[in-house]
């Protein structure tokens, strides 16, 4: 089991198989501005040239060794195909959403998937991106690309307000948008798969329970994820902010293979309700620990989180811009920690 590569030990453990020892990665945003100013590869430029992209993903690998390389940084590659209005950001923040096409329920009626969909420039400049890792990454490492999921495509089309109003007042509505928008993940993820990326994180934390009462979770979201997995054609995983327990049943029943989870959610608590169906991702906080707090204490949380059921140790969120590259090379070095400690 120790002759496992990285990439082998990360497929095995979303398939819930025996690995010698967890994979330490992350499966959000790792976009650090240390590592823009040691490769030249800075935000904004890296979230829209292919080349800078791969560069700057690449170095979270090399340089500070996370166990996959994942990319992309922001979350508004598929909203800015589909018609929103996205400011670009800066060194230090992710591009954001300044205006939406769904004002009215009546604009749902008129808005449809591009006939090219993979031909549109965001998406033109990820495939470019992912051709470009692939040629300068070794294959025994794991690539992961990151892409909004159904709620959360139809929350950027319609508006957090609309989104909120809609799911009570006009859920036929809703189900249309998060309907086009697993159509839309599913040809953008496979078209990822074709390219040679090794699992696809579908980020859809607008389905949580911080934004989604969970009946309507079951009535909405859970169809379409398991339409969704259902189509995909390769590793799936899941992730929602917040705190997602009240959904961690429906999570696990809904075909990815696994699940990424915030630190408000208790591991060991997921673990039980989960009960093997995924592999549990997560969950030291990125915003208060990795940010924060010491190496040394970042090596305690992550070590805990492996003890609660961790099957691949990783921040509960996007690691935020300025973390300090030391802080994440201890918490990589918390993993090793653990099982020396445990004499494995």
């Amino acid at each position: 089991m120790s002759d496992l590569s990285l990439k082998e030990r990360f497929i095995y453990s979303l398939e819930r198989k025996k690995v010698d020892k967890i994979p330490v990665c992350s499966v959000t945003q790792t976009g650090i501005v240390e590592l823009m100013e040691i490769t030249g590869a800075k935000w904004p430029d890296a979230h829209y040239d292919p080349e800078k992209m791969a560069t700057l993903a690449i170095a979270a690998h090399e340089l500070i060794g996370l166990e996959a390389v994942r990319y992309p940084f922001c979350n508004t590659v598929i909203a800015e195909t589909l018609g929103c209005t996205i400011e670009t950001g800066s060194l230090d923040t992710q591009p954001q959403m300044l205006d939406f096409p769904c004002k009215k329920k009546e604009d749902v009626a008129g808005l449809s998937i591009p006939d090219k969909l993979l031909e549109s420039k965001r998406i033109q400049i990820i495939l470019k991106a992912t051709d470009i890792i692939k040629s300068r990454l070794s294959d025994d490492v794991p690539v992961v690309a990151g892409i909004l999921g159904p709620a959360a495509i139809a929350c950027y089309l319609c508006g957090v307000n609309n989104y909120l109003r809609w799911c009570i007042t006009s859920p036929e509505v809703l189900n249309e948008l998060i309907a086009l928008g697993t159509s839309v993940c599913t040809e953008y993820a496979n078209a990822l798969f074709d390219r040679g990326v090794d699992a696809v994180v579908i980020i859809d934390s607008e389905a949580g329970p911080d934004l989604l009462p969970p009946p309507l979770f079951e009535s909405l979201i859970l169809p379409q994820y398991r339409l969704l997995t259902k189509n995909l054609n390769g590793h799936s995983i899941l992730h929602i902010c917040g705190d997602a327990t009240d959904v961690l049943d429906m999570m696990a029943a809904s075909g990815f293979e696994g699940l990424s989870v915030e630190e408000k959610v208790n591991l060991t608590y997921a673990s039980q309700v989960i009960s093997g169906r995924a592999c549990l991702i997560g969950n030291v906080s990125p915003a208060v620990t990795l940010l924060g707090k010491s190496p040394e204490n970042i090596k305690k949380e992550a070590k805990q989180c492996i003890e609660d059921g961790a099957g691949i140790l990783a921040p509960g969120c996007g690691i935020a811009p300025r973390t300090p590259i030391e802080n994440i090379r201890a918490f990589v070095a918390a993993r090793d920690e653990y099982y020396s400690e445990k004499g494995v």
